[in-house]
Formats: C-alpha cells, structure tokens, sequence
C-alpha cells in the first residue's frame, strides 16, 4: 500500500536555525534519504518552497479566486512529503518515525486512496 508522509515544522524556527543545526539537519535528511532510498520504499519525496510562495486556489459560484499562502492558519507549514511504499499502517508510521523533523515537527501519515482504472 502506497501512503504520504507529510512532514510539518515551524518555517520561522527552521529558518532561525544556526548554521551548525542546520547543517546536522541536512545530515540527519541525507541519511534518511540514503536509507529509505535503499530500501525501495521511497517512491517520491521533495522539499517545499515557504509558505511565502504558496497560493490557494477555490472555485466559488464558477469563478477561481486565489490566496496568498496556505490554506489553513497553524504554527506549523507543510515542508516537503515522501510518497512510500509499506506493508501497512505500522510500517509507514515506522517510516515517520525516522524523518528528522518529526523530532521537532510532526509527520502526517495518510494511505492513498488506490483508484481503479
């Protein structure tokens, strides 16, 4: 079963980081990136731009109106995401568990719904 791991931190502490931190973090990322990687569980998986560059879009009565930003109001933004592939629900939380921000964030562990087609 395919399943998305939103990753979830404070853009405003991230980028208060110091450079040392900043740099363990990438570590810490490159790693995981080398395991999951090796694994075969990885599907796909980026960073995110800010918030700063994000748009909403909603169509209302036919008409597409635009946001600035994301679309809910909360501490922590969505930073980047991984598409795996797990045996089930414990393995992908498994997975969450390794992602270095989850230290400090959170990672949102959602199942694809797969379509038929």
């Amino acid at each position: 079963m395919r399943y998305l791991l939103l990753i979830h931190s404070n853009e405003t502490t991230d980028a208060n980081m110091s450079e040392a931190d900043m740099g363990q973090l990438m570590q810490e990322y490159m790693a995981f990136g080398q395991e999951i990687g090796q694994s075969g569980a990885c599907l796909a998986g980026e960073r995110l731009q800010p918030t700063a560059t994000a748009k909403t879009v909603r169509v209302r009565d036919g008409k597409t109106q635009t946001a600035p930003g994301p679309f809910a109001k909360t501490d922590e933004q969505l930073g980047g995401y991984y598409v795996i592939e797990a045996d089930d629900e414990a393995a992908a939380i498994a997975w969450a568990a390794k992602i270095p921000s989850a230290k400090f964030g959170s990672v949102e562990v959602r199942p694809i719904w797969e379509m038929e087609g």
